[in-house]
């Protein structure tokens, strides 16, 4: 079993920055790709950014060139910088990882940007 601790959650103003972490710790195998999801109120679980074990990113539209996905392999860790927030960035966020084929996910942190 491989857990997953996120952190960084809060709540600041638009314009404003968060960056977020989840470390993953257990049974480790082998993590191949992590990805950090978002669900707000009455909305589905969307995603926002994915990274591979080699580093390629991929991003929502909504928020390239405000976000910015990376890891750390020697941690097992995600990080997500989230610049320039606006209201609609209001969600919780979650972060997902693959190891050895199956899907973990992280508890959630609240994320609030208030106009």
């Amino acid at each position: 079993q491989v857990q997953l601790v996120e952190s960084g959650g809060g709540l600041v103003q638009a314009g404003g920055s968060l960056r977020l972490s989840c470390a993953a710790s257990g049974s480790i195998f082998s993590i191949n790709a992590m990805a950090w999801f978002r669900q707000a109120p009455g909305k589905q679980r969307e995603l926002v950014a994915t990274i591979t074990d080699f580093g390629s990113t991929d991003y929502a539209d909504s928020v390239k060139g405000r976000f910015t996905i990376s890891r750390d392999n020697a941690k097992n860790t995600v990080y997500l910088q989230m610049n320039s927030l606006k209201p609609e960035d209001t969600a919780v966020y979650y972060c997902r990882v693959i190891d050895a084929s199956r899907f973990y996910w992280g508890q959630g942190t609240q994320v609030t940007v208030s106009s």
